[in-house]
């Protein structure tokens, strides 16, 4: 009898000899699938279970496909081994909600390659659900080997070293990102009560970010206990801090354009938001011997964007002559004035001077941006507000008045601002308001959402600048408190 399906089922197909069955063990971390150099060793097809990010799906390694009927509806009449294990093959792609389809990238692309991808093709089936995933890339600065596939047409391919894991993690969230979207089946709910820091080390290459988890690791207040997921690179680190679980997740560094990098900057680029979205702290990693870049800026934005609190890591600084704290505060915060509400760490990863000042600030910023105001709390605060300073229009003559101020939602913090149905609030007035919640509040490294509310019209800011906002420029009103 045929196990009742409870997961979604990802297959492994390609010709043979790519890497399927070390692709197989190292997405389920076990030395399951038999690996040999000789081609057809795979012959019955491995199954396992996969956990990832909070999901799971079902992994089957297929023996290597040698004919390409084995992709068409044709009768496998057969009863040769090497037939049964086509007939297999197909049989688990039929019943596949994704397929890999693995090539050899120090091979290159073959005419078997070929065959099997028109194959695919010719099948719409398969073709909506198959990604490309090139194997054997030892290190991404021989990503462009993978470029070739794109002649498949299957889609960009996604670069991998199942032998070393490397870029492995990185698919394991697209696989996920993907069944989730289309997912039938019940995804494992996280525990509410779970009280895990999850924070993100992001940041240009060699600006430090390998060292500053060294030296953070290296601090002798920290528990240190590894976590399980071998087939990222490099791994996550769960670490024990003043009886505070934290999640430290790494990124590759997210490299500058080049004209060599073609489609690959747009790939390491999108490793480190998918690593991003998994956190609630960001630790942006600068050096700050260095000028600051568009490209900070950028990160930046996307941290706003979702939501994540930030820290500016400003490392390198025993390359600083002139070690002026305030000094170099408002250069960056001259540079990146949109961002002035996140707190700037100078570090140094290398002598690990001030590095147990992050782990102080991750667990203060945690504890604030899930701090929940009361009605109570609400109504006071909005009373003193107003008494300092009143409304500002932002369009028409009529001043605007504010009905209610409450507190929607936490971690990260979101009020709602109701006013008339005919008034309009100037923007700048939304930033006074944000910025009195962080005089009284603090919400340190944090996004603060102000919704505005009316009968007619609703807009959300997260301490946008100006000029992004929906409501008119019209009629400018200084703000008084600024």
């Amino acid at each position: 009898m045929e196990k009742i399906k409870t997961l979604p089922l990802v297959v492994i197909c390609g010709r043979t000899n790519v890497g399927k069955s070390t692709l197989f063990n190292c997405l389920i971390e076990k030395r399951q699938a038999m690996i040999s150099a000789v081609a057809g060793t795979t012959r019955d097809s491995n199954l396992g279970t996969v956990e990832w990010a909070n999901s799971a799906f079902d992994l089957v390694d297929t023996a290597g496909i040698i004919d390409s009927r084995a992709l068409s509806n044709l009768k496998i009449s057969e009863e040769d081994i090497d037939s049964q294990t086509q007939k297999q093959a197909r049989h688990y792609l039929n019943k596949a909600d994704l397929i890999l389809f693995v090539v050899d990238a120090k091979i290159g692309l073959l005419p078997e390659d070929r065959e099997l991808s028109i194959g695919l093709k010719k099948n719409k089936q398969y073709q909506k659900k198959t990604l490309v995933v090139t194997n054997k890339i030892d290190n991404f600065k021989n990503a462009a080997e993978a470029a070739q596939f794109n002649k498949l047409g299957l889609g960009e391919p996604h670069i991998i070293s199942a032998a070393s894991g490397l870029g492995t993690g990185d698919l394991l969230d697209i696989i996920v990102d993907i069944l989730d979207k289309n997912r039938k089946y019940k995804k494992p709910v996280e525990d509410e009560s779970d009280n895990k820091i999850k924070a993100c080390i992001i940041g240009k290459p060699n600006v430090g970010k390998s060292s500053l988890l060294n030296a953070i690791l290296g601090y002798d207040r920290v528990i240190v206990s590894p976590e399980a997921h071998t087939t990222r690179e490099p791994q996550d680190t769960k670490l024990i801090y003043k009886d505070q679980e934290i999640h430290l997740i790494d990124t590759a560094g997210i490299a500058r354009h080049s004209r060599n990098a073609e489609g690959f900057e747009k790939l390491g680029v999108q490793k480190s938001l998918r690593s991003l979205d998994r956190a609630d702290i960001a630790l942006l990693v600068m050096d700050i011997s260095q000028p600051i870049t568009h490209q900070d800026a950028k990160l930046i934005q996307e941290i706003k964007d979702r939501g994540k609190s930030l820290i500016f890591i400003a490392n390198k600084w025993d390359l600083v002559d002139e070690r002026d704290t305030k000094k170099w505060t408002e250069i960056v915060y001259d540079k990146l004035p949109f961002a002035t509400w996140a707190p700037i760490q100078f570090i140094s990863a290398k002598t690990g001077e001030k590095i147990n000042k992050i782990l102080d600030l991750i667990v203060t910023i945690s504890n604030e941006r899930k701090l929940e105001l009361s009605d109570s709390q609400c109504n006071k605060f909005l009373q003193a507000v107003v008494k300092i300073h009143r409304p500002a229009k932002g369009k028409g003559l009529k001043a605007p008045r504010i009905y209610e101020f409450r507190q929607k939602s936490s971690n990260p913090p979101h009020f709602e601002v109701r006013i008339g149905p005919n008034d309009n609030l100037h923007f700048s007035y939304i930033r006074f308001m944000e910025n009195r919640l962080r005089e009284r509040y603090k919400y340190t490294g944090t996004p603060i959402g102000l919704h505005v509310t009316s009968k007619k019209k609703s807009h959300t800011t997260y301490n946008e600048p100006v000029g992004r906002t929906s409501y008119s420029d019209d009629d400018t009103t200084e703000d008084e408190e600024e």
